[in-house]
């Protein structure tokens, strides 16, 4: 539906398209005869003795003629070879009765001016009837020149499909004479049309003109293969990497890393706290799994590629889902900071590779990056503050941002840091893995929201959206089987697109993240504090 009621399709095999396109052939081969003629037989130009006054510049003119004539060509005659490949197909059936009837739908417009009383307010009864009459007699010559103009298209495209067709009988029978195998060939098209009757019947699906009701079968076959082809392209490119991170997930027990990537307790640098969005946390989450030392390269480069696969669809999501734009800036900080992480390994102007080199322990790590975060929270809210003091904190510019979650996120595992002894590298990174794992998987249960959000868009546009909602419902095949395996959030859809209603759906939110001890490898990554925190006020 989509694609056959794309203006660029209906308008593509029109017969006014197809008459254009075909005139533009003409003018090509015309102008290629001539060179041709010019240079194999120059006796034949008689009229053009001797040298041109213009000498090279001929030469020049001739070149750019040709450019022009070749570049003005390319699209009429993909329209033209358009409207035969629809017409071809049916090129063994008798030719419709109607092929030389001018629909409606090329006049309606003339007809219902023709009808309606005009605007134009006279007062003399003579004058009205005169203009009346006027009016009448130049939309009837509109209405001439309309159909003349139809028919007219019809007749071209009419030689030019037979003409084709012929031209495709002859080719079919110098093959069967070649091969001298006919009932091979008849067996191969009964298979073929055997193959193509298991498809589904999806031709009320079809949107098609007055007078295009032999074209639907052709449309049908031909969009249901390219809508199986970006599908089965899809599925031929999964995110490998990004499964093998979902694995990790704890979505049995809801994305338990959603709430506890960022705790509570902590301390907030403004009175005002800006909303989250997926890919901030997530690339925050990041830079600190790079700052750590001791971890094997196989285990960061396989987080790099999942990070990087799933940011793609986080993207998508974000930009699709957050319509009015109020989480732009926090996006756009989230973009920055990875660039950054992705290619340099740093975050902001800070070198994690280096800094893991320099620290003594991986407490001290954390304590470097909150510091330095803190520090450019202040210095760039100050500068920004004299600008703009008003400002809500989702416009804060994208650097207070950034240095505000790594900050945050710091500090939470820092707690953590305070109240486990036994906090080494390699777990610290499992924590920090099976955290952005919830994050993405999350996020991802808003995939099939964004894939039927398609078709909302606007007509121009659908046509590309739908294809590409195909192409990424083929991707994310076994993304979708594995975030279906459980049910995920009781939250409604709207509510499932934000993170900040994924944190508030527990009224206790837990205040330290999952951090495995050594004694309980095989069980669950995350052991929750029992103590119970109130604030008095």
């Amino acid at each position: 539906m989509a694609h056959t009621c794309s203006p660029q399709f209906v308008v593509g095999r029109s017969v006014t398209c197809s008459a254009s396109g075909a005139f533009c052939l003409l003018v090509a081969m015309t102008l290629a005869e001539a060179m041709l003629r010019s240079y194999l037989m120059p006796r034949s130009f008689k009229f053009c003795t001797g040298e041109s006054e213009y000498k090279w510049s001929t030469i020049v003119v001739l070149i750019t003629q040709t450019i022009a004539v070749g570049v003005g060509s390319i699209a009429p005659a993909i329209r033209w070879f358009s409207a035969l490949k629809f017409r071809c197909p049916t090129r063994r059936k008798k030719s419709s009765k109607r092929i030389f009837t001018v629909e409606r739908y090329w006049i309606q417009l003339l007809v219902e001016m023709k009808e309606c009383p005009l605007a134009i307010r006279i007062q003399d009864r003579f004058c009205r009837k005169l203009a009346y009459y006027v009016n009448n007699k130049l939309v009837d010559i509109c209405l001439g020149m309309q159909t003349g103009i139809v028919l007219g298209s019809k007749v071209i495209q009419f030689i030019s499909v037979y003409s084709m067709i012929w031209m495709l009988s002859l080719s079919d029978l110098c093959k069967k004479l070649r091969t001298m195998k006919p009932d091979n060939s008849i067996s191969s098209d009964s298979g073929s049309e055997s193959r193509y009757s298991t498809k589904p019947d999806l031709s009320r699906f079809v949107l098609h003109l007055e007078g295009e009701d032999e074209l639907v079968e052709s449309m049908m076959k031909n969009n249901f293969d390219t809508t199986d082809h970006w599908l089965r392209r899809g599925e031929r490119k999964q995110p490998k990497h990004l499964m093998e991170l979902l694995e990790k997930s704890t979505v049995a027990e809801g994305f338990k890393g959603v709430k506890e990537f960022d705790s509570d307790l902590v301390l907030s640098l403004d009175c005002d706290e800006p909303p989250n969005c997926w890919a901030l946390p997530v690339v925050t989450l990041t830079a600190i799994a790079v700052a750590l030392p001791n971890v094997s390269s196989a285990l960061m480069k396989q987080l790099m590629l999942s990070v990087h696969e799933g940011l793609m669809y986080v993207r998508l999501i974000e930009d699709n889902l957050d319509a009015k734009g109020e989480l732009i800036n926090i996006r756009k900080a989230a973009n920055v900071v990875w660039l950054g992480v992705d290619l340099d390994n740093k975050w902001l102007d800070v070198d994690l590779r280096k800094l893991s080199v320099q620290a003594e322990s991986t407490k001290e790590i954390l304590e470097k990056l909150s510091d330095v975060a803190k520090t450019r929270f202040v210095e760039c809210k100050k500068i920004f503050m004299n600008q703009c003091p008003k400002e809500r904190p989702s416009k804060w510019p994208i650097k207070v941002l950034a240095a505000n979650s790594m900050y945050r996120i710091s500090q939470t595992l820092l707690q953590n840091c305070e109240s486990r002894n036994d906090l080494v590298d390699e777990r610290l990174f499992e924590a920090l893995t099976v955290m952005i794992s919830d994050i993405l998987g999350a996020c991802l249960t808003n995939l099939r929201r964004v894939i039927f959000h398609c078709l909302s868009r606007a007509v121009i546009e659908r046509d590309y959206c739908v294809r590409r909602a195909v192409h990424i419902l083929g991707k994310t095949e076994k993304i979708r089987k594995l975030l279906d395996q459980q049910p995920i959030s009781t939250l409604d859809p709207d509510r499932m697109a934000c993170i900040d209603e994924w944190r508030s759906l527990n009224d206790l939110k837990t205040s330290s993240p999952f951090i495995p001890s050594s004694s309980a490898k095989s069980e669950t990554v995350f052991s929750t504090s029992s103590d119970l925190y109130l604030t008095m006020e």
